[in-house]
């Protein structure tokens, strides 16, 4: 009878710079149009008005989400790289300093006496793995997750907009608090999506960051109303 040795498998999510993109310009996308159509539509003005100022708020807050998201990951960029300058610098000219650190690395991880050797003697015979480990071990920079930076604003400007539409989508049908109501549960739906994979990537729990995203955007929509419906009552706005 051939028996053969179960393997554990275990599932990871990695977390990539296209996963923070859409999940923070989706987030951010939805709650900025969802807190605009509660404070417009707190106001009772038409339909039209509604969807004119909702999309006009969120094709330039989506550019500007998308030009702060370049100009972050392109410094992030531009900080890894000198980091990456600095150690190959140190690796070149002062290479025992350097070994000395991959050795303090791994002696903290428990490792002593010829397995510390050995394990030291095989990260700095390859300047490539030499140069990683010191990046993620000593000044745990996370490599893989910087991203491009004309990408990622592409990427938090489409996530936005697609965010964004969601609350507008009820006004192309409807006038009154209707959709604003429908506008309100999709909003808070989605959001508890996006708050649960936010969650989820943290490995956190899933049910807490969903609950948390949608109350914010609980939050948005009653700020946004009552402002809307204050600036009405007190004549700012004519309804």
């Amino acid at each position: 009878m051939d028996i053969t040795e179960p393997r554990h498998k275990e599932r990871h999510l990695k977390e990539s710079s296209s996963i923070r993109d859409f999940v923070f310009g989706f987030g951010d996308g939805i709650n900025t149009s969802l807190g605009l159509v509660a404070g417009v539509g707190g106001a009772d003005v038409s339909s039209s008005i509604i969807i004119l100022a909702a999309i006009v708020a969120m094709f330039t807050g989506a550019k500007a989400m998308a030009v702060q998201n370049y100009l972050a990951v392109k410094s992030q960029k531009q900080i890894l790289h000198s980091e990456i300058e600095r150690e190959k610098w140190e690796m070149e000219n002062v290479p025992e300093a350097e070994r000395q650190e991959v050795e303090d690395v791994y002696k903290t991880k428990g490792f002593s006496g010829t397995d510390l050797e050995k394990i030291v003697n095989k990260i700095t015979s390859d300047k490539k793995v030499w140069l990683d480990t010191m990046l993620t071990e000593e000044l745990k920079l996370n490599l893989e997750i910087v991203g491009n930076p004309l990408k990622s604003a592409f990427r938090m400007f489409g996530a936005f907009l697609v965010g964004g539409i969601l609350p507008i989508i009820p006004y192309f049908f409807a006038n009154g608090y209707v959709p604003l109501l429908i506008a309100i549960g999709t909003s808070l739906s989605a959001s508890f999506v996006i708050g649960a994979i936010k969650s989820r990537l943290a490995n956190l729990s899933m049910l807490r960051g969903g609950l948390e995203m949608a109350g914010l955007g609980t939050g948005i929509a009653l700020i946004g109303y009552g402002i809307g419906s204050e600036l009405a009552n007190i004549g700012i706005i004519k309804t």
